[in-house]
């Protein structure tokens, strides 16, 4: 996987990038003048960004993701992970036959669904979920693979199915390796 140099992703427009980010050359990224990346975050190849986004560090966006963040944008906070295939949407079209669709027509023919969406710290998304608009995944919470989540969750869950419901809890083991992780990483700068 080749990445895009820091010359390139100074380049690119990004409304702000950290350090130590890593994009992939075959990743396309649309709008980059409304996405921002924190420090440490990687987006892997055949990924498409677009609209608004802000991704917090440490995050990891994994191949064939799609984050669809349109007006309403889509913020992924710190520890995030998006297992592959996973898409995200804030906007969606109406469905009902009521008003027209695709991005071809203009607005005012059409009913879109837009509402942001917010993935919280040490969340992962299992491959092939999907994440409808207004959906807010809380703290901790796990999503099994190929699920649907339609709702927020509540924090430290484990969600499944179509549509995603809670399953169990999800441990918290992760938060004291995590702050062991980070004072690693500081004692590693000085």
């Amino acid at each position: 996987m080749a990445y895009l140099t820091s010359e390139q992703l100074s380049a690119s427009g990004f409304k702000s990038v950290g350090a130590n980010v890593k994009i992939s050359d075959k990743a396309a990224i649309y709008n980059p003048e409304q996405i921002s990346i924190g420090n440490n975050s990687r987006i892997d190849d055949f990924c498409i960004v677009s609209g608004s986004v802000t991704i917090g560090d440490y995050c990891h966006i994994t191949p064939m993701c799609l984050l669809a963040g349109g007006t309403p944008g889509i913020t992924l906070e710190d520890f995030c992970t998006l297992a592959y295939s996973v898409k995200v949407f804030a906007q969606s079209d109406d469905y009902s036959g009521q008003s027209m669709v695709n991005s071809l027509i203009p607005k005012k023919f059409k009913n879109e669904f837009l509402a942001p969406v917010t993935l919280s710290r040490q969340t992962i998304i299992g491959a092939g979920a999907i994440i409808l608009p207004g959906v807010a995944v809380a703290e901790g919470c796990s999503v099994g693979a190929m699920s649907l989540v339609t709702q927020s969750t509540q924090p430290w869950g484990i969600y499944v199915g179509i549509p995603a419901k809670r399953l169990k809890d999800r441990k918290r083991d992760l938060l004291k390796l995590e702050q062991q992780f980070l004072n690693e990483q500081k004692d590693d700068s000085i």
